[in-house]
């Protein structure tokens, strides 16, 4: 079923498939998630290091949530580190990254906090602000979108 267009907004589930293209990431499932301000993604191995005179960030990141030996190295710059409160109440320092989010037929940049999600169900989370104005969420739908629509 393709997703339906109301004005700009595509109507999503509350699970999805989507993309990250920037950091060779397809088809990664994803919480959308109305009550998260922020978007965050399960990383391993977060190493900070200079390129060009700027932060960076490399990570591991398990594309395939039920195949956790297969890892992909990632890079990106680094955006922001902000300090923000888990679902659990507690509050953690986390790095920003800002990346390219293709999901159905749109594509936006979004930030990323990098976290240990580890212990949750779904390895991305998108929240509020990662949905700007482009998204209607049906909380009782899930996966309305096919994969790697472009």
């Amino acid at each position: 079923m393709n997703a339906l267009k109301t004005g700009k907004k595509m109507i999503v589930g509350s699970l999805e498939i989507c993309s990250l293209p920037d950091l060779g990431i397809e088809d990664i499932e994803v919480r959308v998630d109305t009550g998260a301000k922020t978007s965050s993604l399960h990383v391993d191995n977060v190493k900070k290091y200079t390129k060009r005179g700027k932060p960076w960030l490399s990570f591991d990141l398990h594309p395939d949530a039920y195949n956790v030996d297969e890892t992909i190295n990632c890079k990106a710059a680094l955006h922001d580190i902000r300090k923000v409160k888990s679902s659990n109440g507690a509050s953690e320092e986390r790095y920003v990254i800002k990346t390219l989010l293709s999901m159905g037929t749109m594509q936006w940049p979004i930030e990323i906090t990098l976290t240990d999600r580890s212990d949750m169900s779904y390895l991305m989370l998108l929240g509020r602000q990662g949905m700007a104005d482009k998204l209607l969420v049906d909380p009782s739908i899930t996966f309305l979108l096919e994969k790697s629509e472009k």
